[in-house]
């Protein structure tokens, strides 16, 4: 992508040196069970969750190797939100801008403990967006969704939640799941497809803007078909359980994704054919 380094967002949350680690235990690792089925993680990794995150403090290294790191999140975080607050206005209302907060291994959301092994997410709760950084090393070791462009749709993706909530779409879904338990991962992959969308949607207006390198759809592209239910079932057991799916199979989440970039509307981006 194209950027300027050279600051950070009023919008971050930097607790990384808080020493904040989260021990989960037997109750906390039902916590982050209910997290990725409810409030949407994108990734939840095969290791144990049910460990200590610790004392973590951030040293002076750290902080120095990861300081561009930062400030890229700042940027794709401030663009993004310029870009929804503008269509927000177009349609005659107000955005509400999240906050993200990045950490380190541990820390506490408004739904509760977070560790960095449940992948990035974002908390209705609070409105925050929780972010460990290590995530896009493995995003690209283990999902192998390398570029700077795959991080970016991370986030945005994230933020298309914040769209959902501010628009409400994520209260009526979650009161369909308790109205209908049955339905309840099928309308989770919509309300996940609709923010790859999302993501999408603020792909096309960093085009038009000139912000997209040669490669850089390809990298996000890379990084939908990455975390899909299908792609990280194979990977992680095995094995693929179609009725366990959450957030789409790899096609779906490219396919979502897709529409939004190509289209650059968020009208376009209803995968629940007006409903709920």
């Amino acid at each position: 992508m194209r950027w300027t380094p050279g600051g950070r967002s009023p919008n971050l949350e930097d607790r990384r040196g808080s020493g904040m680690g989260v021990p989960l235990g037997v109750g906390g690792g039902i916590l982050v069970l209910i997290l990725s089925l409810i409030f949407g993680p994108d990734v939840i990794s095969n290791g144990n969750e049910t460990e200590s995150g610790g004392e973590v403090a951030l040293s002076p290294a750290d902080s120095a190797r990861e300081e561009p790191m930062v400030q890229f999140v700042s940027f794709v975080l401030d663009d993004a939100q310029t870009t929804w607050a503008s269509a927000f206005a177009r349609g005659g209302s107000d955005y509400r801008p999240a906050r993200m907060v990045l950490f380190r291994d541990g820390t506490i959301s408004g739904c509760g403990p977070a560790q960095g092994a449940m992948g990035p997410f974002y908390c209705p709760l609070d409105e925050k967006v929780y972010l460990d950084l290590d995530f896009f090393n493995e995003l690209d070791r283990k999902f192998g969704a390398p570029g700077d462009f795959a991080e970016a749709y991370v986030i945005a993706h994230e933020l298309g939640h914040h769209v959902q909530h501010l628009t409400g779409v994520d209260s009526r879904v979650r009161q369909a799941q308790r109205d209908n338990p049955g339905a309840a991962n099928q309308l989770s992959v919509r309300l996940e497809l609709q923010a790859d969308c999302y993501a999408g949607v603020w792909g096309h207006s960093a085009a038009d803007r000139g912000k997209l390198e040669p490669g850089d759809i390809e990298e996000g592209l890379g990084a939908a078909s990455a975390v899909g239910d299908d792609r990280i079932q194979r990977r992680t057991t095995g094995s693929v359980n179609v009725d366990s799916f959450t957030h789409g199979t790899a096609a779906q989440r490219v396919q979502w994704f897709r529409r939004g970039f190509e289209s650059g509307s968020a009208q376009a981006c209803d995968t629940f054919g007006g409903q709920p």
